[in-house]
Protein backbone atom coordinates (compact mmCIF):
# COMPACT_ATOMS: atom_id res chain seq x y z
CA UNK A 1 0.00 0.00 0.00
CA UNK A 2 1.85 3.07 -1.27
CA UNK A 3 1.35 6.39 -2.73
CA UNK A 4 2.25 10.22 -2.32
CA UNK A 5 3.45 11.29 1.08
CA UNK A 6 0.83 12.80 3.18
CA UNK A 7 0.75 16.15 4.30
CA UNK A 8 1.68 16.88 7.63
CA UNK A 9 -1.74 18.03 9.37
CA UNK A 10 -4.08 15.66 7.89
CA UNK A 11 -5.13 13.48 9.95
CA UNK A 12 -7.39 9.54 9.51
CA UNK A 13 -9.97 8.41 11.86
CA UNK A 14 -11.16 4.76 12.23
CA UNK A 15 -14.65 4.00 10.96
CA UNK A 16 -16.58 3.13 14.01
CA UNK A 17 -18.11 0.25 12.34
CA UNK A 18 -14.19 -1.37 12.47
CA UNK A 19 -14.00 -3.41 15.28
CA UNK A 20 -10.87 -3.45 17.62
CA UNK A 21 -9.37 -6.51 18.38
CA UNK A 22 -6.74 -7.88 20.80
CA UNK A 23 -6.67 -4.68 23.19
CA UNK A 24 -6.15 -2.63 19.75
CA UNK A 25 -2.89 -4.50 18.18
CA UNK A 26 -5.69 -5.69 15.16
CA UNK A 27 -8.56 -3.91 13.36
CA UNK A 28 -11.25 -5.71 11.32
CA UNK A 29 -13.14 -4.24 8.92
CA UNK A 30 -12.96 -2.58 5.94
CA UNK A 31 -14.73 -3.27 2.29
CA UNK A 32 -13.89 -6.11 1.59
CA UNK A 33 -13.91 -7.38 5.00
CA UNK A 34 -10.09 -8.17 5.99
CA UNK A 35 -7.58 -8.00 9.29
CA UNK A 36 -5.15 -5.38 9.86
CA UNK A 37 -2.48 -6.65 12.20
CA UNK A 38 -0.83 -3.07 14.13
CA UNK A 39 2.73 -2.93 15.20
CA UNK A 40 3.43 -1.61 18.41
CA UNK A 41 4.56 1.88 17.31
CA UNK A 42 1.08 1.89 15.03
CA UNK A 43 -0.86 1.25 17.74
CA UNK A 44 0.77 4.12 19.81
CA UNK A 45 0.29 6.87 17.05
CA UNK A 46 -3.59 6.19 17.07
CA UNK A 47 -5.31 7.96 19.79
CA UNK A 48 -8.97 6.81 19.87
CA UNK A 49 -9.09 5.98 16.44
CA UNK A 50 -7.34 8.87 15.14
CA UNK A 51 -3.89 9.75 13.48
CA UNK A 52 -2.41 12.87 12.66
CA UNK A 53 0.64 12.77 10.35
CA UNK A 54 3.47 14.75 11.53
CA UNK A 55 6.50 12.96 10.21
CA UNK A 56 7.22 9.96 7.67
CA UNK A 57 5.90 7.29 9.62
CA UNK A 58 2.97 8.71 10.76
CA UNK A 59 2.35 9.19 7.05
CA UNK A 60 2.90 5.55 5.93
CA UNK A 61 0.13 4.49 8.81
CA UNK A 62 -2.13 6.98 7.58
CA UNK A 63 -2.01 6.06 4.06
CA UNK A 64 -2.39 2.23 5.08
CA UNK A 65 -5.29 2.77 6.94
CA UNK A 66 -6.77 4.64 4.04
CA UNK A 67 -5.96 2.31 1.49
CA UNK A 68 -7.12 -0.72 3.77
CA UNK A 69 -10.68 1.25 3.88
CA UNK A 70 -10.99 1.32 8.11
CA UNK A 71 -10.04 5.02 8.33
CA UNK A 72 -11.75 7.84 6.29
CA UNK A 73 -9.68 11.24 5.70
CA UNK A 74 -9.85 14.30 7.55
CA UNK A 75 -8.26 16.75 5.77
CA UNK A 76 -6.94 20.24 7.43
CA UNK A 77 -7.62 22.78 4.13
CA UNK A 78 -7.85 22.15 0.65
CA UNK A 79 -7.22 24.20 -2.56
CA UNK A 80 -9.12 27.69 -3.07
CA UNK A 81 -12.02 27.99 -5.23
CA UNK A 82 -10.31 30.06 -7.81
CA UNK A 83 -8.70 26.53 -8.74
CA UNK A 84 -11.59 25.10 -9.86
CA UNK A 85 -13.66 25.33 -13.62
CA UNK A 86 -17.14 24.17 -13.54
CA UNK A 87 -18.05 22.35 -16.46
CA UNK A 88 -21.45 21.66 -17.65
CA UNK A 89 -22.94 19.95 -20.59
CA UNK A 90 -26.26 20.41 -21.66
CA UNK A 91 -28.54 19.90 -23.96
CA UNK A 92 -31.88 21.55 -24.74
CA UNK A 93 -32.09 22.35 -21.10
CA UNK A 94 -31.81 26.29 -21.06
CA UNK A 95 -33.35 26.64 -17.71
CA UNK A 96 -31.68 24.55 -15.62
CA UNK A 97 -28.51 25.43 -16.78
CA UNK A 98 -29.43 29.28 -15.37
CA UNK A 99 -30.63 28.22 -12.41
CA UNK A 100 -27.43 26.13 -11.51
CA UNK A 101 -25.30 28.88 -12.81
CA UNK A 102 -27.35 31.56 -10.61
CA UNK A 103 -25.59 28.93 -7.64
CA UNK A 104 -22.60 29.30 -8.87
CA UNK A 105 -21.82 33.03 -8.13
CA UNK A 106 -18.47 33.75 -8.19
CA UNK A 107 -17.26 30.32 -9.89
CA UNK A 108 -15.73 30.47 -13.34
CA UNK A 109 -17.95 28.10 -15.68
CA UNK A 110 -17.65 26.59 -19.16
CA UNK A 111 -21.07 25.59 -20.54
CA UNK A 112 -21.05 23.25 -23.38
CA UNK A 113 -23.81 23.36 -25.40
CA UNK A 114 -24.06 19.79 -26.88
CA UNK A 115 -26.17 20.30 -29.95
CA UNK A 116 -29.50 22.05 -28.26
CA UNK A 117 -31.91 23.33 -31.05
CA UNK A 118 -32.25 26.81 -29.72
CA UNK A 119 -28.35 27.28 -28.84
CA UNK A 120 -27.48 28.44 -25.34
CA UNK A 121 -25.49 31.62 -25.57
CA UNK A 122 -23.52 33.81 -22.95
CA UNK A 123 -25.88 36.18 -22.96
CA UNK A 124 -28.24 33.69 -21.33
CA UNK A 125 -26.28 34.30 -17.74
CA UNK A 126 -26.27 38.02 -17.78
CA UNK A 127 -26.10 38.94 -13.93
CA UNK A 128 -25.55 35.63 -12.28
CA UNK A 129 -22.32 37.00 -11.19
CA UNK A 130 -20.30 34.35 -12.56
CA UNK A 131 -17.44 34.28 -15.14
CA UNK A 132 -19.42 32.20 -17.91
CA UNK A 133 -17.99 30.92 -21.30
CA UNK A 134 -20.09 28.92 -23.54
CA UNK A 135 -18.76 26.49 -26.29
CA UNK A 136 -21.23 24.26 -28.52
CA UNK A 137 -21.23 21.05 -30.83
CA UNK A 138 -23.38 21.89 -33.89
CA UNK A 139 -24.43 18.03 -33.54
CA UNK A 140 -24.75 16.20 -30.42
CA UNK A 141 -22.10 14.28 -29.56
CA UNK A 142 -23.11 12.90 -25.97
CA UNK A 143 -22.42 13.79 -22.28
CA UNK A 144 -18.75 12.43 -22.55
CA UNK A 145 -17.75 14.43 -25.43
CA UNK A 146 -19.58 17.92 -24.26
CA UNK A 147 -17.44 16.90 -20.51
CA UNK A 148 -14.17 16.44 -22.73
CA UNK A 149 -14.64 19.79 -24.99
CA UNK A 150 -15.15 21.72 -21.43
CA UNK A 151 -12.33 19.85 -19.86
CA UNK A 152 -10.07 20.75 -22.78
CA UNK A 153 -10.66 24.79 -21.97
CA UNK A 154 -9.90 24.40 -18.97
CA UNK A 155 -6.49 25.69 -17.31
CA UNK A 156 -7.10 25.73 -13.42
CA UNK A 157 -5.69 22.56 -11.97
CA UNK A 158 -9.74 21.64 -10.59
CA UNK A 159 -12.23 20.75 -12.87
CA UNK A 160 -15.93 20.19 -11.40
CA UNK A 161 -18.33 18.17 -13.88
CA UNK A 162 -22.42 19.49 -12.72
CA UNK A 163 -25.07 18.37 -15.01
CA UNK A 164 -27.46 20.92 -15.86
CA UNK A 165 -30.52 19.61 -13.82
CA UNK A 166 -28.73 19.86 -10.51
CA UNK A 167 -28.61 22.27 -8.18
CA UNK A 168 -25.46 22.62 -5.43
CA UNK A 169 -25.94 23.05 -2.07
CA UNK A 170 -24.18 25.89 0.79
CA UNK A 171 -20.78 24.50 1.66
CA UNK A 172 -20.13 21.63 -1.43
CA UNK A 173 -17.11 22.88 -2.71
CA UNK A 174 -15.31 23.28 -0.18
CA UNK A 175 -16.27 19.78 1.38
CA UNK A 176 -14.99 18.17 -1.52
CA UNK A 177 -11.63 20.15 -2.10
CA UNK A 178 -10.11 19.11 1.60
CA UNK A 179 -9.71 15.95 0.47
CA UNK A 180 -7.42 17.21 -2.49
CA UNK A 181 -4.82 17.80 0.58
CA UNK A 182 -4.00 13.86 -0.43
CA UNK A 183 -2.17 14.25 -3.37
CA UNK A 184 -3.11 10.68 -4.84
CA UNK A 185 -6.64 11.70 -4.91
CA UNK A 186 -7.79 12.58 -8.20
CA UNK A 187 -11.48 12.36 -7.95
CA UNK A 188 -14.33 13.16 -5.09
CA UNK A 189 -18.04 13.15 -5.41
CA UNK A 190 -20.55 14.44 -3.47
CA UNK A 191 -24.07 12.62 -2.09
CA UNK A 192 -26.84 13.02 -4.59
CA UNK A 193 -29.98 14.13 -3.11
CA UNK A 194 -33.52 15.28 -4.66
CA UNK A 195 -34.12 19.09 -5.62
CA UNK A 196 -37.76 19.68 -4.56
CA UNK A 197 -40.22 17.78 -2.17
CA UNK A 198 -41.48 14.85 -3.54
CA UNK A 199 -45.73 15.12 -4.86
CA UNK A 200 -45.82 11.68 -5.88
CA UNK A 201 -45.06 8.13 -5.34
CA UNK A 202 -42.28 7.70 -7.53
CA UNK A 203 -40.91 10.86 -6.43
CA UNK A 204 -41.22 10.03 -2.73
CA UNK A 205 -39.43 6.23 -3.65
CA UNK A 206 -36.31 8.10 -5.57
CA UNK A 207 -36.08 10.31 -2.36
CA UNK A 208 -34.46 7.26 -0.40
CA UNK A 209 -33.80 4.77 -3.41
CA UNK A 210 -32.45 6.89 -6.15
CA UNK A 211 -29.67 5.33 -8.61
CA UNK A 212 -27.71 8.35 -7.87
CA UNK A 213 -27.63 8.47 -4.46
CA UNK A 214 -25.11 6.58 -2.86
CA UNK A 215 -26.21 7.45 1.13
CA UNK A 216 -24.75 9.02 3.90
CA UNK A 217 -21.60 7.36 4.71
CA UNK A 218 -18.90 8.24 3.39
CA UNK A 219 -16.34 5.56 1.95
CA UNK A 220 -13.59 5.38 -0.34
CA UNK A 221 -14.77 4.51 -3.81
CA UNK A 222 -13.35 0.87 -5.13
CA UNK A 223 -14.95 -1.90 -6.89
CA UNK A 224 -16.59 -4.41 -4.75
CA UNK A 225 -16.43 -2.16 -2.37
CA UNK A 226 -20.24 -0.37 -0.77
CA UNK A 227 -19.27 2.67 -3.24
CA UNK A 228 -17.78 1.11 -6.89
CA UNK A 229 -18.54 4.25 -8.59
CA UNK A 230 -19.81 7.46 -8.35
CA UNK A 231 -22.01 9.60 -11.23
CA UNK A 232 -20.88 12.23 -13.13
CA UNK A 233 -23.85 14.36 -12.26
CA UNK A 234 -21.90 16.08 -9.89
CA UNK A 235 -17.91 15.59 -9.10
CA UNK A 236 -14.55 17.25 -8.91
CA UNK A 237 -11.51 15.83 -10.86
CA UNK A 238 -8.03 16.82 -10.51
CA UNK A 239 -7.16 18.41 -14.40
CA UNK A 240 -4.00 16.74 -15.02
CA UNK A 241 -5.03 13.09 -13.74
CA UNK A 242 -8.15 13.20 -16.22
CA UNK A 243 -6.06 14.74 -19.06
CA UNK A 244 -3.09 11.72 -18.40
CA UNK A 245 -6.35 9.51 -18.98
CA UNK A 246 -7.60 11.24 -22.01
CA UNK A 247 -11.13 11.94 -20.67
CA UNK A 248 -14.34 10.67 -20.85
CA UNK A 249 -14.75 7.47 -23.08
CA UNK A 250 -17.13 8.73 -25.82
CA UNK A 251 -18.25 6.02 -27.54
CA UNK A 252 -19.86 4.71 -24.43
CA UNK A 253 -23.63 5.58 -24.29
CA UNK A 254 -24.57 5.52 -21.11
CA UNK A 255 -21.75 4.35 -18.08
CA UNK A 256 -19.09 6.60 -19.09
CA UNK A 257 -18.56 7.54 -15.13
CA UNK A 258 -18.12 4.21 -14.31
CA UNK A 259 -15.56 4.03 -16.42
CA UNK A 260 -13.76 6.75 -15.64
CA UNK A 261 -13.93 5.55 -12.28
CA UNK A 262 -12.68 2.80 -12.59
CA UNK A 263 -9.62 3.95 -15.09
CA UNK A 264 -8.54 6.27 -12.49
CA UNK A 265 -8.26 3.44 -10.03
CA UNK A 266 -6.64 1.00 -12.18
CA UNK A 267 -4.09 4.32 -12.69
CA UNK A 268 -3.55 4.09 -8.88
CA UNK A 269 -5.67 7.50 -8.23
CA UNK A 270 -7.69 7.07 -5.15
CA UNK A 271 -11.34 8.31 -5.25
CA UNK A 272 -13.53 9.24 -2.19
CA UNK A 273 -17.15 10.05 -1.97
CA UNK A 274 -17.93 12.67 0.64
CA UNK A 275 -21.81 12.63 1.56
CA UNK A 276 -21.24 15.82 3.92
CA UNK A 277 -21.34 18.02 0.35
CA UNK A 278 -24.81 17.39 -1.32
CA UNK A 279 -25.63 18.46 -4.82
CA UNK A 280 -29.60 18.51 -5.56
CA UNK A 281 -30.70 16.73 -8.30
CA UNK A 282 -34.43 16.72 -10.67
CA UNK A 283 -35.53 13.41 -10.37
CA UNK A 284 -37.56 11.49 -13.48
CA UNK A 285 -40.44 11.23 -11.16
CA UNK A 286 -43.13 10.08 -14.51
CA UNK A 287 -43.33 6.82 -14.66
CA UNK A 288 -42.50 6.24 -18.14
CA UNK A 289 -39.30 8.57 -17.95
CA UNK A 290 -38.16 7.10 -14.38
CA UNK A 291 -38.83 3.40 -15.72
CA UNK A 292 -36.52 4.33 -18.96
CA UNK A 293 -33.75 5.72 -17.32
CA UNK A 294 -33.52 2.97 -15.23
CA UNK A 295 -32.87 0.48 -18.01
CA UNK A 296 -30.76 2.67 -19.50
CA UNK A 297 -28.47 2.45 -16.54
CA UNK A 298 -28.52 -1.26 -16.80
CA UNK A 299 -27.36 -1.26 -20.33
CA UNK A 300 -23.94 0.21 -19.25
CA UNK A 301 -22.86 -3.32 -17.69
CA UNK A 302 -22.31 -5.24 -20.63
CA UNK A 303 -19.95 -2.92 -22.22
CA UNK A 304 -18.48 -1.95 -19.04
CA UNK A 305 -17.81 -5.97 -18.56
CA UNK A 306 -15.71 -6.03 -21.61
CA UNK A 307 -14.03 -3.17 -20.68
CA UNK A 308 -12.92 -3.64 -17.14
CA UNK A 309 -13.65 -7.82 -17.13
CA UNK A 310 -14.75 -9.03 -13.80
CA UNK A 311 -15.89 -5.63 -12.57
CA UNK A 312 -19.88 -6.03 -12.90
CA UNK A 313 -20.31 -9.34 -11.38
CA UNK A 314 -23.59 -9.48 -10.04
CA UNK A 315 -22.65 -11.13 -7.10
CA UNK A 316 -18.97 -11.45 -5.25
CA UNK A 317 -19.49 -14.13 -3.09
CA UNK A 318 -17.71 -16.87 -1.14
CA UNK A 319 -18.29 -20.43 -2.10
CA UNK A 320 -18.47 -21.48 1.73
CA UNK A 321 -21.61 -18.90 2.41
CA UNK A 322 -23.03 -19.76 -1.22
CA UNK A 323 -23.32 -23.67 -0.65
CA UNK A 324 -24.92 -22.50 2.74
CA UNK A 325 -27.93 -21.18 1.14
CA UNK A 326 -28.81 -23.49 -1.76
CA UNK A 327 -28.41 -26.28 0.61
CA UNK A 328 -31.29 -23.89 2.89
CA UNK A 329 -33.11 -23.38 -0.51
CA UNK A 330 -33.56 -27.10 -0.84
CA UNK A 331 -35.98 -26.83 2.04
CA UNK A 332 -35.68 -30.45 2.46
CA UNK A 333 -34.55 -31.44 6.69
CA UNK A 334 -31.10 -32.87 4.67
CA UNK A 335 -30.41 -29.89 2.96
CA UNK A 336 -31.46 -27.62 6.53
CA UNK A 337 -29.30 -30.11 8.29
CA UNK A 338 -26.21 -29.75 5.47
CA UNK A 339 -26.49 -26.55 5.63
CA UNK A 340 -25.68 -25.94 9.49
CA UNK A 341 -23.05 -28.51 8.83
CA UNK A 342 -21.18 -25.63 5.99
CA UNK A 343 -22.10 -23.05 8.30
CA UNK A 344 -19.98 -24.44 11.16
CA UNK A 345 -17.10 -25.37 8.96
CA UNK A 346 -17.47 -21.72 7.37
CA UNK A 347 -17.15 -20.83 11.33
CA UNK A 348 -14.26 -22.21 11.53
CA UNK A 349 -12.21 -21.41 8.79
CA UNK A 350 -12.77 -17.76 10.12
CA UNK A 351 -12.11 -18.63 13.59
CA UNK A 352 -8.37 -20.28 11.79
CA UNK A 353 -8.10 -16.91 9.97
CA UNK A 354 -8.50 -14.49 13.26
CA UNK A 355 -6.42 -17.10 15.60
CA UNK A 356 -2.85 -14.97 14.90
CA UNK A 357 -4.57 -12.08 17.39
CA UNK A 358 -6.54 -12.67 20.39
CA UNK A 359 -10.36 -13.45 19.74
CA UNK A 360 -13.40 -14.03 21.88
CA UNK A 361 -16.08 -16.19 20.46
CA UNK A 362 -18.56 -13.61 20.11
CA UNK A 363 -16.37 -11.98 17.41
CA UNK A 364 -15.90 -14.93 15.11
CA UNK A 365 -19.91 -15.90 15.34
CA UNK A 366 -20.53 -11.91 14.26
CA UNK A 367 -18.34 -12.16 11.29
CA UNK A 368 -19.69 -15.15 10.50
CA UNK A 369 -23.42 -13.91 11.08
CA UNK A 370 -22.50 -10.66 8.92
CA UNK A 371 -20.92 -12.96 6.09
CA UNK A 372 -23.99 -15.50 5.80
CA UNK A 373 -26.40 -12.09 6.21
CA UNK A 374 -24.07 -10.35 3.42
CA UNK A 375 -24.52 -13.47 1.18
CA UNK A 376 -27.99 -13.67 1.43
CA UNK A 377 -28.22 -9.77 0.53
CA UNK A 378 -26.69 -10.32 -2.24
CA UNK A 379 -28.06 -13.48 -3.79
CA UNK A 380 -31.89 -11.91 -3.29
CA UNK A 381 -30.82 -9.03 -5.31
CA UNK A 382 -29.13 -10.55 -7.84
CA UNK A 383 -32.21 -13.11 -8.42
CA UNK A 384 -34.95 -10.04 -8.48
CA UNK A 385 -32.28 -7.38 -10.40
CA UNK A 386 -29.74 -8.85 -12.61
CA UNK A 387 -31.56 -12.87 -12.82
CA UNK A 388 -34.90 -11.94 -12.90
CA UNK A 389 -35.94 -13.01 -16.18
CA UNK A 390 -34.34 -16.44 -15.67
CA UNK A 391 -35.80 -16.34 -11.89
CA UNK A 392 -39.29 -15.95 -13.52
CA UNK A 393 -38.86 -18.92 -15.92
CA UNK A 394 -37.82 -20.88 -12.97
CA UNK A 395 -40.73 -20.01 -10.84
CA UNK A 396 -43.14 -20.77 -13.44
CA UNK A 397 -42.10 -24.34 -13.91
CA UNK A 398 -41.28 -25.32 -10.10
CA UNK A 399 -43.20 -24.71 -7.28
CA UNK A 400 -39.79 -24.70 -5.31
CA UNK A 401 -37.77 -22.43 -7.29
CA UNK A 402 -41.10 -20.37 -7.17
CA UNK A 403 -40.88 -20.46 -3.08
CA UNK A 404 -37.16 -18.93 -3.24
CA UNK A 405 -38.13 -16.25 -5.94
CA UNK A 406 -40.67 -14.79 -3.13
CA UNK A 407 -38.74 -15.61 -0.35
CA UNK A 408 -35.69 -13.29 -1.93
CA UNK A 409 -37.95 -10.69 -3.79
CA UNK A 410 -39.43 -10.07 -0.02
CA UNK A 411 -36.54 -10.17 1.75
CA UNK A 412 -34.64 -8.08 -0.60
CA UNK A 413 -37.20 -5.48 -0.50
CA UNK A 414 -37.87 -5.18 3.12
CA UNK A 415 -34.20 -5.26 4.42
CA UNK A 416 -33.74 -2.10 1.81
CA UNK A 417 -36.81 -0.65 3.31
CA UNK A 418 -35.32 -0.48 6.37
CA UNK A 419 -31.73 0.45 5.65
CA UNK A 420 -32.67 3.46 3.55
CA UNK A 421 -35.81 4.77 5.41
CA UNK A 422 -33.15 5.25 8.32
CA UNK A 423 -31.95 8.20 6.57
CA UNK A 424 -34.90 9.61 5.63
CA UNK A 425 -35.80 13.26 6.43
CA UNK A 426 -37.96 13.16 9.66
CA UNK A 427 -40.35 15.96 7.45
CA UNK A 428 -40.55 13.56 4.60
CA UNK A 429 -43.32 11.72 4.06
CA UNK A 430 -41.95 7.72 4.39
CA UNK A 431 -43.37 5.28 1.56
CA UNK A 432 -44.68 2.51 3.02
CA UNK A 433 -43.42 -1.64 2.78
CA UNK A 434 -45.86 -3.10 0.34
CA UNK A 435 -45.75 0.15 -1.82
CA UNK A 436 -41.43 0.01 -1.34
CA UNK A 437 -42.06 -3.37 -2.59
CA UNK A 438 -44.04 -3.08 -5.72
CA UNK A 439 -41.54 -0.15 -7.18
CA UNK A 440 -38.54 -1.63 -5.96
CA UNK A 441 -39.36 -5.02 -7.81
CA UNK A 442 -40.37 -2.11 -10.69
CA UNK A 443 -36.85 -0.36 -10.28
CA UNK A 444 -35.14 -4.30 -10.38
CA UNK A 445 -37.20 -5.37 -13.75
CA UNK A 446 -36.38 -1.58 -15.31
CA UNK A 447 -32.27 -2.47 -14.85
CA UNK A 448 -32.58 -5.99 -15.96
CA UNK A 449 -34.42 -5.15 -18.91
CA UNK A 450 -31.21 -2.87 -19.92
CA UNK A 451 -29.13 -5.50 -18.73
CA UNK A 452 -30.30 -8.10 -20.46
CA UNK A 453 -30.60 -6.08 -24.02
CA UNK A 454 -26.90 -4.47 -23.43
CA UNK A 455 -25.86 -8.27 -23.36
CA UNK A 456 -27.64 -9.30 -26.25
CA UNK A 457 -26.46 -5.87 -27.97
CA UNK A 458 -22.70 -6.31 -27.28
CA UNK A 459 -23.11 -10.46 -27.16
CA UNK A 460 -20.84 -10.74 -23.92
CA UNK A 461 -21.85 -12.12 -20.78
CA UNK A 462 -19.46 -11.30 -18.18
CA UNK A 463 -22.06 -8.42 -17.21
CA UNK A 464 -24.02 -12.00 -15.78
CA UNK A 465 -20.74 -13.94 -14.74
CA UNK A 466 -20.94 -13.99 -10.94
CA UNK A 467 -17.21 -14.41 -9.01
CA UNK A 468 -16.95 -16.97 -6.45
CA UNK A 469 -14.47 -17.12 -4.43
CA UNK A 470 -13.09 -19.54 -1.89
Amino acid sequence: MTGPRLPDGFAVQVDRRVKVLAAGSALLGGTPTRLLRLAPAAQTMLDGGRLEVHDAASAQLARTLLDATVAHPRPASGPSYRDVTVVIPVRDNTSGVQRLVSALRGLRVIVVDDGSAVPVREEDFAGTHCDVRVLRHDRSKGPGAARNTGLAACETDFVAFLDSDVVPRRGWLEALLGHFCDPAVALVAPRIVGLEEPQNLIARYEAVRSSLDLGHREAPVVPYGTVSYVPSAAIICRRSALVELGGFDETLRSGEDVDLCWRLIEAGARLRYEPVAQVAHEHRTRFRDWFSRKAFYGEAAAPLAVRHPGKTAPLVISGWTLTVWILLAMGSAAGYLASAIVAVITGRRIARSLAVVQTEPKDVAMVTVQGLWGAARQLASAICRHYWPLALIAALVSRRCRRVVVVAAVLDGVADWIVRNRTVNEEAKPVGVVTYLLLKRLDDIAYGTGLWSGVLRERHLGALKPQIRT
